[in-house]
């Protein structure tokens, strides 16, 4: 379950662990992070925005104000009330909030730095994936991501280049980063939709993607900072990865 970074009478911060679905897809039952905030918080009940499935089903979101994979840990944001749901949803649609995530790559990009311009569409395949449309970006349904090189290094059992990655979506679009870095040809390690034949270097059974921070203004007016320390699959891989001698 969801670990409690900090609240108030407005919010909650959590820590979402790799693994936890945000709400119901509609096909399954599982816990969620949604049905944990709204056992733990009964007042939440009707907050929010429902979601209907492709199959039709009505979901209940308590509180959710913006999602993460099923797979990817770290920072979220939930409301408790719907004014500041309401509040806290503008600032994502405005892109006003401020995103970093860490990411480990096959390879090594050239660069230290760079951005990904990119519109993403849906590929039709099973399971759904999403790519990227090539050619002149239209500006107005283009994707963007800022990237910047951590550290670069090897994985120490088959001496393959990895990279550690601080990533800043500036949208918010479905499979964002993972879809970005693969147009790069960097897929996160570990990534099944992604990058299915790449090996799962540095111990990762999951894509190596977490949420380390996040930055939004209150219903208060306060600006705050939220963020996720590194989870243990992480820094199993941080201690492991080898890095390349004389990179800072």
């Amino acid at each position: 379950m969801p670990r409690v970074i900090s609240e108030n009478e407005w919010v909650i911060a959590v820590d979402k662990p790799a693994g936890l679905i945000v709400h119901s897809d509609g096909r399954t039952e599982e816990d969620s992070v949604a049905e944990w905030a709204v056992k733990k918080y009964p007042q939440m009940k009707g907050v929010g925005e429902p979601w209907t499935s492709p199959q039709g089903e009505v979901v209940d979101r308590p509180g959710i104000v913006h999602r993460l994979d099923r797979t990817t840990s770290g920072v979220m944001i939930l409301a408790k009330n719907q004014s500041a749901h309401a509040f806290l949803k503008k600032q994502f649609q405005d892109r006003t909030t401020e995103k970093e995530y860490r990411a480990i790559v096959y390879g090594h990009p050239k660069e230290d730095f760079g951005k990904i311009e990119y519109e993403i569409v849906r590929i039709k395949s099973t399971p759904p994936r999403w790519g990227v449309a090539k050619g002149e970006p239209n500006k107005k349904r283009a994707a963007l991501t800022h990237w910047k090189v951590l550290k670069r290094g090897t994985d120490p059992e088959t001496g393959e280049k990895v990279a550690l990655l601080a990533v800043s979506p500036k949208t918010g679009r479905t499979h964002q980063i993972r879809v970005h870095l693969k147009a790069i040809n960097h897929p996160i390690v570990a990534d099944h939709l992604y990058a299915p034949k790449g090996a799962a270097l540095l111990g990762f059974s999951r894509p190596a993607l977490h949420a380390f921070h996040l930055k939004i203004t209150l219903p208060s007016g306060e600006a705050r900072t939220f963020e996720a320390l590194l989870p243990e699959d992480f820094l199993h891989a941080e201690a492991s990865l080898q890095a390349d001698s004389g990179y800072e």
